[in-house]
């Protein structure tokens, strides 16, 4: 039995989810998600708590039985509680601002990035740290990693966009003579 996919998924208060047409609906205060689900496995919902079975023991099915009990997992958590993701900015005038529905970063290139904003993500700015928050795990962490590719730290310096639980390693400049 897979060790992830045994454990129950407990329903908070205003959570609702519903089974139908091999598609999981998960709805609540955060928003509504959606997920097709796997032939292999079988999902129940009972007394607030949701329930992942498989429905075979061949390798394919041990294989998505954890998978999909995570990505429901995640789903009753987007709602519920949602996800965010920090960035900071380091380097001598660099920044970021939101306005409307676009994020303006000047990263020392010769022009200004504008990035605009999926909808179902909301970014903050609060001087060099950038905010990004949402229901869905996998679009929240795509968009900090997008907003990160402009301008991934550079060892030598620390200048550039780092995840602010990222360490990053210095490297020694030139050596003098």
């Amino acid at each position: 039995m897979s060790r992830i996919g045994k454990k129950e998924i407990p329903l908070p208060q205003g959570v609702e989810l519903s089974v139908a047409g091999g598609t999981v609906k998960v709805k609540g205060p955060k928003g509504t998600l959606e997920q097709s689900l796997v032939d292999r496995v079988a999902v129940e919902v009972e007394d607030g708590v949701v329930k992942v079975t498989r429905v075979a023991e061949d390798r394919r099915s041990r294989s998505f039985h954890g998978l999909m009990r995570s990505l429901i997992a995640n789903m009753v958590t987007g709602v519920s509680t949602g996800f965010s993701k920090t960035l900071e900015i380091n380097g001598i005038g660099y920044k970021a601002d939101v306005k409307g529905d676009t994020l303006n970063l000047a990263l020392g290139f010769s022009h200004p990035i504008a990035y605009p904003i999926p909808k179902d993500i909301t970014i903050s700015v609060d001087r060099e740290k950038v905010v990004v928050q949402g229901a869905d795990k996998q679009k929240v962490g795509a968009v900090a990693a997008d907003i990160r590719a402009f301008r991934p730290v550079e060892p030598y310096k620390g200048k550039g966009i780092k995840y602010i639980d990222e360490h990053v390693i210095r490297k020694a400049g030139k050596a003098g003579k």
